[in-house]
Order: C-alpha cells, then structure tokens, then sequence
C-alpha cells in the first residue's frame, strides 16, 4: 500500500509523524492559499512550545497562537482583530507574557530562508535598518538577531542575519504527485525557501494528479519529491484564503473568524466549533455546508483561465537510441568503454 500510495497519507499522520513539541515550524504560504487544513491539525493534536516562523501572521498565525501552541514567533507582520478597541491572539500573548516575538522586514525574514536553502551560516542585508528599533530590539534571539561584520572587501560594516533552517514546513500548493513533487503558481512570496530551507516537508494540495501531468509543465515544481516527507489531498484546504485556480478568498469565513478573534471567548469558541468539533477537514468543510449552504463555497469557486503551453518536446529524450548506441558515435556503451581503455583514457 505505502509503494503504491507513495507519500500520500492523512493530514492527522502527516502531522503525527513530522511535528513534535519543541520544534521550529514554519508557515511555508505568504498571506494566499494558506495552509489552513495543516495548521487546523497541528492544533488538534495540541502541539506546544512551537517556534513559529511566517511572514504574514494572518488567522493561521492567529488560531496558533490562541491555541496555546506557539512560545516564540518570527515574522514581518501580525493583523489586529477587533479594530483600535480590540487586539488579537498574537497580542493578548504579547501582553500577557506567553509569547515572545522577534520581528523582521520582509526582506530579511526572506533572506534568512534564502541562507538557510543554500547552506549559508549568515547573509548580508541592508545596513540601513540599524537606525531602526528593528535593529536595536530584540527578544528570545539577542544578539543573534543581526551581527554586523567588516567586509573583507572594503572594510566597511555589514549588517547580517543567521541562516533559518526550520524542522518542519507546512505549505499548501495547487496539485502534487503521490511522490511528493509539489506545483505552486501565483504569487509566490516565500514559499519555496520556505520550504527548502526546512528540514522536513509537509505538503497538501487541492488534488493529487498522475506523474505525467507534472513533467508535462515542470517550471511549475517548486519543491521536488526527493525533499518531502508526507503529500496530504485536501480539497479547499486553505479555506478561508484562496488558491489561484480553485477558488477565490472566502470573505464571509474570513469575517466569522475576525469577528471570533477580537476577543479570547470569541476565539476560543470558535476554534471549539470549527477545529476541535471537526476531526478533518472534510468535516470542516460539511459542518460549514451543513451550516450555511453551498451557495457561498459554490459563489467562490474559479473560472477557468488557462495559459497557453508551452512545447517541451525534443527529437529524443536520450542519448542512447533504442538499440543502445551512443547517436553520435553509434557505439554500445560496452563499445565506448573498451575503445577509452585501449587509448588508457579510462580509468577504474
């Protein structure tokens, strides 16, 4: 069963298997397609003392936070549920003392998943934010936060920031294969350095399809199989947020869940509802139908709108024709091994 199905497994082993307390998880989506359905997921399965990376904390960061099972968070951005009177998850924690957050421009949160997909210890960003409170404050990372370095070049300082590796990616893409090669379009914000910069990969999707549509449209594969530990199918899994090509943001959703937000009651019932009171996704999405009707979902699916394509054929696709002869020379392999050994070109 696991050869035929490949990496494809429920959300509930994905995340089973690949999050544990303690480690350092990243929200691979940049504000669109979140991964809604995973991160649902890891709140069921009452995950603690996460370190939580993502460049925009919107209701994913949020439901995390509210939860209990984020410590420490690193990011660019946070939303403010409830207007001026109210606040948010991320900053009841702030103030009440159970979170701790480190803040970064887009840039450097960026070029920290950059480093860290390259095998970087450290990148270089711009100087200029070192007259900024970015700079000069700092939480659970302190002086680790930037160092500044003297180029080697020209002697002048250099404002850097650590490589960010973390344990485990969580990002949701339009389709994948049962091998775990994952194909995302749109806009792309972080998600492939979100993703190759971890050390494990969970990825769902709208719909897994056969191998062959994906190496029919490869520019299309941000994270290749051979890097991903688990492909979850999971049909509008970033419900609320949208996914080019499926379906458009689902603003009602979206409001439920801002109006919940602006106070620790309101979230805390609506997660009770829409998270604890649904053992999957499926059931998430049948308790919103059950509750108000297909119309809303069935108003927000996309329109079709193809981009032309592109011809990716060639005269072969070996070197080697179908008799096992090199097409230039017209020698086996065999053949072009004895011949580099009689002119002592080949060595063993």
């Amino acid at each position: 069963m696991a050869e035929r199905n490949g990496k494809v497994v429920s959300a509930k082993e994905a995340i089973s298997r690949n999050v544990h307390d303690g480690d350092h998880l990243i929200i691979g989506n940049y504000t669109v397609g979140s991964c809604a359905a995973l991160v649902y997921e890891v709140i069921r399965q009452s995950r603690k003392k996460l370190t939580l990376y993502s460049q925009s904390g919107i209701f994913d960061v949020e439901a995390l936070v509210g939860s209990g099972c984020i410590d420490r968070l690193v990011t660019t951005y946070c939303l403010r549920a409830g207007g001026r009177k109210g606040g948010s998850a991320v900053e009841r924690a702030l103030n009440a003392g159970t979170l701790e957050l480190e803040d970064y421009t887009n840039f450097q949160y960026n070029a920290r998943l950059m480093a860290g997909m390259h095998g970087f210890s450290y990148i270089q960003v711009l100087e200029g934010a070192m007259v900024t409170d970015l700079f000069h404050k700092r939480s659970f990372m302190g002086e680790d936060k930037y160092r500044v370095i003297k180029c080697p070049y020209t002697g002048k300082n250099q404002l850097t920031v650590p490589a960010a590796n973390p344990d485990v990616c969580i990002v949701h893409v339009q389709r994948a294969d049962k091998f775990g090669n994952a194909q995302y379009w749109g806009a792309l914000g972080s998600v492939a350095a979100a993703a190759l910069a971890s050390k494990r990969i969970i990825v769902s999707c709208e719909e897994i399809v056969e191998h062959d549509v994906i190496q029919s449209s490869p520019h299309l594969t941000l994270i290749p199989a051979y890097r991903v530990d688990a492909v979850v199918e999971i049909p509008w899994g970033a419900n609320p947020t949208e996914v080019l090509g499926y379906y458009n943001m689902d603003q009602f959703m979206y409001g439920l869940f801002m109006a919940a937000d602006g106070t620790a009651d309101g979230l805390k019932a609506w997660l009770d509802e829409w998270v604890y009171g649904c053992p999957n996704h499926e059931a998430y999405i049948n308790h919103y139908i059950q509750k108000f009707g297909s119309k809303c979902l069935d108003g927000i699916r996309a329109k079709a709108f193809y981009s032309a394509p592109a011809n990716y054929g060639s005269a072969f696709t070996s070197r080697w024709d179908t008799e096992g002869r090199e097409r230039n020379m017209g020698l086996t392999l065999d053949e072009f091994e004895l011949t580099l050994k009689q002119r002592g070109k080949l060595y063993e």
